[in-house]
């Protein structure tokens, strides 16, 4: 039996990463260093802002990386404050809390990018834990973000439906054995499939998602 709804964060619950893109081609620019968004979304996207700088520029400290990394987030921040959630996440929202189902954000972002979104998209208090995977220790595609919070709820993987958009997003709740929800705002359907996905929707107003929760609509 469902116990727990558990949303990723970028390109799950918001559609960021246009503008993850965007201030990660003007950031790297500086550096003289290209790229598209081919190269964001199969190398990019999902990832950890540290392991992605890593990649750029491995003559660097930790320090200057982990500053960089700041730098780009609080870029990002400056330019979010008109997102909107995904068409039909709030009424998924509405339709877990109604049936007092646990739900939660499992996320690779900072926190202080997931308070943000969470407050600009008027859902701060929709969720009843926010995990983040640098607190948790170890990021997606590592299991060990879900299986985190499969923890603090007290359920099995077999009582959990995660929604994800990205391959290290996939990777990480299929690991967790959660069934789990493609959302196709940053892939391809047929590679979340190949992931794992269950089933791959654009939003949550697929009445395919409808019908998986037992709730069929016209």
């Amino acid at each position: 039996m469902l116990a727990a709804i558990l949303y990723d964060l970028d390109g799950t619950i918001v559609n960021t990463d246009p503008l993850h893109y965007k201030v990660w081609r003007e950031m790297l620019q500086e550096y003289g260093i290209e790229i598209d968004e081919e190269f964001y979304k199969n190398h990019m996207s999902g990832r950890l802002n540290p392991q992605i700088v890593r990649d750029f520029m491995p003559e660097w400290t930790d320090e200057a990386i982990y500053q960089f990394s700041d730098r780009k987030e609080a870029c990002f921040r400056e330019v979010a404050g008109s997102l909107t959630p995904l068409s039909g996440l709030t009424n998924a929202i509405a339709w877990g809390t109604e049936r007092k189902l646990k739900q939660a954000v499992v996320t690779n972002a900072p926190r202080a990018n997931a308070e943000y979104m969470l407050e600009v998209l008027k859902l701060s208090t929709a969720f009843d834990r926010v995990a983040i995977s640098a607190e948790v220790g170890i990021p997606k595609p590592d299991p060990a973000p879900y299986e985190y919070i499969l923890k603090e709820f007290g359920i099995t993987p077999g009582e959990a439906l995660a929604f994800e958009d990205s391959p290290s997003g996939m990777r990480s709740a299929v690991a967790a054995g959660i069934k789990t929800i493609g959302i196709a705002t940053t892939q391809e359907p047929s590679q979340l499939y190949e992931l794992g996905a269950v089933l791959v929707i654009s939003d949550y107003t697929d009445s395919r998602l409808w019908e998986l929760l037992g709730v069929p609509r016209s």
